[in-house]
């Protein structure tokens, strides 16, 4: 549970924690499309260097870091393997043969890249959404950046509202569900031996208790924000007034660089053929 780092806030004072978080925003999402156009060697090392250089930047311990892309090592691995033995290449012998299973350095390459890739996402992602923007900020970005739906009638500032409250409260259910299954665990429950069937019905004593004190959170939440006399965004002021500055453009266009960079690198791997293409 420790390992989840969504809606988890590292304070600072890096660049990154200074931008924007509409910038942020936006770079995550210029960030996701440049982990897309890689399509070579070459443009998964410099995708691999730029998350480095963003670690770098954002000041954040690695082993910090490292949290977000533990909690996802299973499905990296399933993704890998799938890889390495679903990709075939009939233009090449294969690496291994043995009764049904085959090997192709093919499959090998992509499973790599695959891994890069979601690294890399895992990483921008993390880094500039999660570990140095706090949930309200994010969502006061969200609610600005979707303000023009405001104009077809859609409800932005409830979804604003939601998505706060949501992040806020997931790593205090995350130390909930820790509880709980250390308090279990201590009257001899058992939650990884016997059958999937089994360990399935061993967690029923957590479910229970979990979604019982989250549902009275949120009757406790409903109550406090009556009583401070809720009703909507209607009226609404900001403490903090969100500004772009000369970082977040130079961000952004550090990253539209990025993206110029990886496309280049694809058309000229493409004309020479340099290594392994995806």
């Amino acid at each position: 549970m420790v390992n989840i780092s969504l809606g988890q806030y590292y304070p600072g004072q890096s660049v990154l924690h200074r931008m924007d978080p509409r910038a942020k925003v936006l770079a995550s999402i210029i960030y996701i499309v440049a982990s897309f156009l890689c399509k070579n060697f070459f443009s998964f090392v410099l995708l691999f260097a730029s998350a480095i250089l963003l670690i770098l930047v954002s000041r954040i311990p690695l082993r910090i870091v490292m949290r977000s892309i533990r909690a996802l090592i299973f499905i990296m691995a399933f993704t890998a393997v799938l890889n390495i033995f679903w990709v075939t290449d009939t233009t090449a012998e294969p690496l291994i043969h043995w009764h049904f299973i085959t090997v192709y350095t093919k499959g090998l390459y992509h499973a790599l890249f695959i891994l890069v890739r979601i690294v890399a996402m895992i990483i921008g992602t993390s880094l500039f959404l999660t570990y140095t923007t706090s949930p309200i900020a994010l969502t006061d970005a969200l609610e600005q950046l979707l303000h023009p739906l405001a104009l077809l009638h859609v409800p932005v500032h409830t979804f604003a509202m939601m998505m706060t409250i949501a992040l806020r409260f997931i790593p205090t259910i995350m130390d909930e569900t820790d509880k709980i299954m250390s308090a279990q665990k201590a009257r001899g429950a058992d939650f990884t031996s016997g059958s999937l069937v089994q360990r399935a019905k061993a967690l029923i004593p957590v479910i229970v208790p979990l979604f019982a004190s989250a549902f009275r959170r949120a009757d406790e939440l409903a109550t406090a924000m009556e009583c401070r006399c809720y009703h909507g965004g209607e009226g609404r002021t900001r403490l903090r007034i969100l500004k772009y500055h000369a970082r977040d453009f130079l961000v952004l266009f550090a990253l539209l660089v990025l993206i110029a960079l990886l496309v280049t690198i694809n058309i000229l791997g493409a004309r020479f053929g340099w290594l392994y293409t995806m």
